[in-house]
């Protein structure tokens, strides 16, 4: 019993760090054809990273950033919930709240995801003619597992 609460211990941290770096990293779709990438933040070409978004202010982009961060939130909150109830519960009781909070993360997630897939990486409005996804989007895939 004691392994199985430190694997999951260890898939809630796995999970906060993977989240957290596909959220800031800009590294959403990159391009094939020249040396550039896009992120939820900025454009980066040829490693220089301070050119904003095109699209910056479309509220797609928006909700994306803002599903993106609850679920950094709510995977932190899900770790600090976990923690508590290991101490304090009685043995044999189940981790229900954890559990629900960390379901509320993946649906963040999936939302966020799902959201930039249709809007963002799709061929039709991406920025580069050819493309593909980036670490920052297969760590957000790879984070709802």
């Amino acid at each position: 019993m004691l392994v199985l609460l430190a694997a999951i211990f260890v898939v809630h941290i796995a999970t906060c760090v993977m989240l957290f770096v596909s959220t800031i990293a800009n590294v959403w779709v990159v391009s094939d054809s020249i040396n550039a990438s896009v992120g939820l933040w900025r454009n980066c070409t040829s490693g220089d990273c301070s050119g904003g978004l095109s699209y910056g202010h479309e509220d797609a982009l928006k909700a994306v950033q803002a599903f993106m961060i609850l679920s950094i939130i709510f995977s932190v909150i899900s770790l600090i919930i976990f923690v508590f109830q290991l101490f304090t519960m009685e043995k044999g009781n189940r981790f229900f709240l954890s559990g629900a909070t960390m379901l509320v993360c993946w649906l963040c997630v999936l939302i966020g995801a799902s959201i930039y897939t249709h809007r963002y990486a799709n061929g039709d409005s991406n920025t580069f003619d050819r493309s593909h996804h980036g670490y920052s989007f297969i760590l957000t895939k790879k984070g709802t597992s």
